[in-house]
């Protein structure tokens, strides 16, 4: 079963084209003109192993955040599409990972059911603007990317932030965390005859 999805999302305010093979080796291929993003989402094939191809051009002489957000919802979106009727997956993912004096815990469920709950971020951190030369990654938009994410793919996300001084730590950990546990829920467990749920629907 191929598990891939392409997903285009052209607004007034940017051009994005997401594509994924959720039965990766963890290859990326990013480009979105906020620099500290393309690294998170480079972190997030990685180690979720996903296949990941992003393109996007946006209004970034305003902020990064249209941007940023646009390709939450269409990375989401190709998620739900990869999925297909979610026969046969894990369902459920966990996972918590460190950085240096961070440390992030990710819980998600393939639920059917889109929603994020994001804690524990240290006072201040929306305020925090991380990136070298060019367009900043808002402290902000964490919270906001795992709400699109979750709304548009259609799961269950709980980031709890448990540990954390530095801006950078803390995005980097809570991204590999998401990446960790959307790596077990995406797993394919031969004993699951069908869909992982009473309802035989997710």
């Amino acid at each position: 079963m191929s598990r891939n999805a392409k997903v285009e999302r052209v607004t007034g305010e940017t051009n994005v084209v997401v594509s994924l093979n959720l039965d990766g080796e963890g290859k990326a291929s990013i480009a979105t003109g906020v620099g500290f993003f393309d690294h998170m989402l480079q972190s997030l094939a990685r180690h979720s192993l996903i296949d990941l191809d992003v393109t996007a051009s946006g209004d970034t002489s305003v902020d990064g955040h249209h941007t940023v957000e646009d390709i939450a919802i269409a990375l989401g979106q190709a998620i739900d599409k990869a999925l297909g009727d979610r026969a046969g997956i894990a369902r459920f993912g966990e996972a918590t990972v460190p950085l240096d004096e961070a440390l992030a815990r990710c819980v998600v469920d393939l639920s059917g059911r889109g929603g994020a709950w994001c804690t524990g971020e240290p006072e201040g951190m929306s305020l925090s603007r991380i990136g070298g030369d060019g367009v900043p990654y808002a402290g902000s938009m964490t919270a906001h990317v795992m709400a699109s994410l979750a709304t548009n793919a259609r799961l269950t996300l709980h980031m709890t932030l448990l540990a954390g001084r530095d801006p950078h730590h803390i995005v980097e950990a809570q991204y590999k965390a998401l990446a960790r546990s959307l790596r077990a829920a995406f797993a394919m467990d031969p004993r699951v005859a069908g869909v992982p749920s009473t309802k035989d629907a997710l």
